[in-house]
This record gives structure tokens, C-alpha cells and sequence, in this order.
């Protein structure tokens, strides 16, 4: 995820990404903070070096993020002046650091949580269908219920179509619509 707030950063951030180099992705990929005094006199990330220098920009911070085991990210910080960052900069740089490595965990927590609930609203739709089809054909067949899934599962895995799909067919041919569920969103 690149997020940017400047146009120009957002062209330094892509441009980095797309060079496969450079200060954030250092500082990502090692958890340090990475600082460029004057990109004219920096000899790393020499393709990605030479797109920053084309754009007037003349010193980099970039610092680590801590989001989470998995998922890791950094900062970018650019000026037009050389050896512009000072300590307390590099101080502030870690405050903003820590505040947005809060809020991108929260972020993604909420994230997982939005998909799992997703997963578990289409797993119940989906098993609404299924037991309204086997509930047909325990009528048709005066079967339990037991015995209607397995031949749903049965002709599902004999004609190579998914449960959810078969029990769907099943439904429309005793003339009923498609299923839908009564939960509440």
C-alpha cells in the first residue's frame, strides 16, 4: 500500500516500488531509519537516486512502521534542501511513525475482521440453500436429513458442480426463486 501527500511523493514512492530499491524499502525491509543527507553525494539505490535527483529533491528520511509479525512498512520523508533532517526531525519522523503504525494495525484488524464476517454471511447463505434443497429432497424421497445431503454431495461430486450450485438447481425445479436468507445486515 502506498499512501501519499504530495503528488511528487506519490511519484518517489512508485517510482522506488517500481526500481525495487531505495530508502523506505531499506528501512522496511531492515527496520532502521534510513536518512540521505544529500541524494547528489548518495551512491545506494543509484537508478532510484537518479529519479529523485531529477526531481529537485535533495535529502530523504525514511522510518520503519511496526504494524504487525507479518506485515511490515516505512515512511518516506523528502526535501528540497540538503541535510535538511535534524534530530529532533528524525524524533518527530518516530512519533508519526508510531501513531501510523497504530493506526495501520488497527486498520488491518478491522480488515480481517470485515472479510471474516463477509466469509461467515456467504458461508450461511450458502448453507441456507443447501438445507433448503436437502429439505426438498427429503420430501421427495421421505429420507432424513442425513441421507438428502449425501445424495446432494453424491450427484454434486457426480456432476462435478459445487453443493451450493446443485442445491440452487434443486430449488428451481419444484418452480420455487432463488433462496435468500432472513439476517439482519
Amino acid at each position: 500500500m502506498v499512501a501519499s501527500s504530495s503528488p511528487e511523493a506519490q511519484q518517489m514512492d512508485e517510482a522506488q516500488a517500481g526500481f525495487d530499491e531505495g530508502p523506505c524499502l531499506q528501512a522496511q525491509r531492515s527496520n532502521t531509519i534510513i536518512r540521505v543527507f544529500d541524494v547528489r553525494q548518495e551512491k545506494r539505490w543509484p537508478q532510484y537516486m537518479d529519479e529523485v535527483r531529477s526531481h529537485g529533491l535533495r535529502s530523504a528520511l525514511a522510518v520503519p512502521l511496526t504494524v504487525n509479525a507479518t506485515a511490515t512498512a516505512a515512511m518516506n520523508f523528502y526535501t528540497h534542501e540538503a541535510a535538511a533532517f535534524t534530530e529532533e526531525d528524525v524524533e518527530a519522523a518516530k512519533e508519526y511513525a508510531e501513531l501510523a503504525s497504530t493506526v495501520v494495525a488497527i486498520a488491518l484488524h478491522i480488515a480481517a475482521h470485515a472479510e471474516n464476517a463477509e466469509d461467515r454471511r456467504i458461508a450461511m447463505e450458502s448453507r441456507t440453500t443447501i438445507d433448503l434443497a436437502a429439505g426438498i429432497i427429503m420430501g421427495q424421497n421421505r429420507c432424513s436429513q442425513d441421507d438428502a445431503v449425501r445424495i446432494l454431495k453424491d450427484a454434486s461430486n457426480l456432476r462435478n458442480i459445487k453443493l451450493r450450485v446443485l442445491a440452487e438447481q434443486v430449488i428451481a425445479s419444484v418452480g420455487h426463486g432463488p433462496t435468500s436468507t432472513n439476517f439482519e445486515s
